[in-house]
């Protein structure tokens, strides 16, 4: 069959580690179905972990975002006094801080995604009745997957097309894109991992009788 060749053909192309192999064997459209069950696997093994080890459900996405803003910040920082002081400037100040913005950008969708920033729309759904409350927290869930699958395999194609091109972040020698853009797949599997810790939550509270929405709040905790 053509879905068994199709996967057979992907985890070869992985296994080469070959940047054009591996772009190729991303081409069909099977691999949304074998990128579906990743998600789902990788979720449920992730939700695990949110709910087992709380400094890494807490703090992962946060630090990365952290980390990136602040590398951005001494770039910029560096930049303006390299250039009004010592006349000077590295190539690379005004191109790496878009990726690191992009990564940043990506994580903190995925950290948002758990905690509900993302258009929660908590106000009218309040007033819904209990039926209707865990309906469209499933609608949730959908949504949040699917759009987890269309981000992880658009990306992993864009992702093999500049490492099997070796494109070079501008300004830099040997720094490639690829290893910036690589944290784009990664979010997408963290959504993901999200978007199922919520809904496991969600049937629990569900089950439980509490209160099934709460109203979201930007830059509040989980």
């Amino acid at each position: 069959m053509e879905i068994w060749s199709d996967l057979s053909a992907l985890i070869s192309a992985f296994a080469s580690q070959d940047s054009w192999t591996i772009r190729q064997a991303l081409a069909p459209n099977t691999v949304y179905i074998f990128s579906a069950v990743f998600l789902l696997i990788a979720g449920l093994g992730l939700s695990w972990v949110y709910h087992h080890v709380p400094i890494i459900e807490r703090y992962f996405e946060r630090t990365v975002m952290i980390t990136c803003y602040l590398a951005i910040a001494a770039i910029i920082f560096w930049g303006v006094v390299d250039r009004f002081v010592f006349s000077n400037q590295q190539p690379w100040s005004t191109t790496i801080p878009p990726f690191l913005f992009m990564v940043m950008a990506w994580f903190g969708a995925a950290y948002n995604v758990r905690v509900r920033t993302h258009l929660s729309f908590s106000e009218f759904r309040t007033r819904m009745p209990r039926g209707g409350q865990i309906a469209c927290l499933w609608m949730d869930f959908f949504l949040w997957f699917g759009f987890a699958l269309i981000f992880l395999v658009t990306t992993m194609r864009v992702v093999a097309l500049s490492a099997s091109n070796f494109q070079i972040v501008l300004g830099t020698d040997n720094t490639m894109q690829w290893w910036f853009l690589l944290g784009a797949p990664l979010a997408a599997t963290l959504m993901a991992a999200r978007a199922v810790e919520n809904i496991q939550d969600d049937m629990k509270k569900f089950r439980d009788g509490r209160p099934l929405i709460e109203q979201a709040v930007i830059g509040g905790d989980t």
